[in-house]
């Protein structure tokens, strides 16, 4: 199928408009620090951080909870850095315990890196208490809120998170090809000791030299006005909205699926509502069932199904309730149906009874 001409003709994207929708992001974030702009996915973004602060002698404590998590602890000990890392159990967020114990046994921390939810596996990670036990020891906050962003509470400056990544192809509805970091002073007084990396595609400096102390005007490279354009429509909308209700629509629909699924007599595999991601929820499916079998054939209702990513999730599905999806319609059609896909392998489900559920979520929260 041919391409829409507007999409193959986009007009450059104003150079004075990429400081604006920086500005607007801050906004949303809470954060008076800097905000880069990093033109890729937000994986490039999370390694340009790591491959930015990483070096000999740094100490760093790396919290794993899914495959993104080990990605940045490699990427850390790639440039030299000491790295600690705090496992959690397969696909569970980490114990807050685990951190303060592991903090406490190093004489010296320089960073703490968590990734706060997890759309791999649908865990959350309690951000404000490990940024607490971080900055308890003079260690700088590094999150990864590219699935979080929009779909939980982020507050920069108030949670004192010196450097998070954000991407708005999540939570936010946006365009999947530009990524964001915000840093403010304490991390760049670490991103500007020696040895940090330059003319190259993934420093951070060099993005700061290039943009922010030049004004903010057009971005360094190609930008791609497409993304840009994209961002910019992503942002109208959650600004209508109001980024308040945006998260709690995801919070909304998040409970909605927790209560279909056990309506339909299925744990979420996440058993704590306040320890469960609103992005997705994962179940595990039953014994002898496959997981992607069960996403092909719930693919044909147009239910938003997915198998679970990472060590411990080989049997467990994910039911996205991201940006758009974090809606009723959506999340009905997830619990029908998954619960069909059920009853059609031979498993005991209400499917009814796991709609009601859901309705009744929505009718009480409104």
């Amino acid at each position: 199928m041919p391409l829409p001409s507007s999409l193959l003709d986009v007009p450059a994207y104003p150079a004075a408009g990429y400081a604006v929708l920086a500005d607007r992001l801050k906004r949303l974030l809470g954060c008076s620090g800097d905000l880069l702009f990093v033109q890729g996915e937000a994986v490039v973004a999370l390694e340009a951080v790591a491959a930015s602060l990483a070096r000999p002698g740094l100490e760093a404590v790396n919290v794993v909870t899914s495959p993104y998590g080990g990605l940045f602890g490699a990427w850390l000990r790639r440039g030299g850095a000491n790295v600690v890392d705090v496992v959690a159990a397969p696909g569970r967020p980490i114990a807050v315990e685990a951190v303060a114990e592991t903090l406490a046994a190093k004489k010296r921390v320089d960073i703490v890196a968590v990734v706060h939810a997890e759309a791999a596996n649908g865990s959350l990670n309690s951000l404000s208490e490990i940024a607490t036990l971080a900055h308890q020891r003079s260690a700088i906050v590094v999150v990864d809120a590219v699935a979080s962003v929009g779909a939980h509470r982020v507050a920069v400056d108030a949670d004192g998170l010196d450097v998070i990544v954000i991407g708005p192809q999540k939570g936010l509805g946006g365009p999947a090809g530009i990524s964001a970091v915000t840093i403010n002073a304490d991390a760049w007084r670490l991103l500007e000791a020696e040895g940090a990396p330059v003319q190259s595609v993934l420093s951070l400096l060099d993005l700061r030299d290039n943009w922010l102390k030049r004004g903010r005007g057009v971005l360094p490279g190609m930008p791609s006005a497409l993304e840009f354009w994209a961002l910019e429509a992503a942002l109208d909308r959650v600004e209508a909205e109001g980024i308040d209700a945006l998260v709690a629509r995801h919070a909304k629909a998040a409970l909605a699926t927790r209560a279909g699924l056990r309506a339909l007599g299925q744990d979420p595999w996440i058993e704590a509502n306040e320890r469960a991601a609103a992005v997705v929820t994962t179940v595990r499916v039953p014994a002898g069932m496959d997981p992607k079998v069960i996403v092909r054939m719930t693919a044909a209702a147009g239910a938003s199904l997915s198998p679970g990513v990472g060590e411990g999730a080989a049997d467990l599905v994910r039911l996205d309730h991201t940006g758009p999806r974090a809606a009723f319609a959506a999340v009905l059609t997830n619990i029908t149906a998954y619960g069909a896909a059920l009853a059609q392998a031979g498993v005991a489900v209400d499917v009814g009874a796991g709609a009601a559920a859901v309705a009744r979520v929505y009718a009480t929260l409104g």
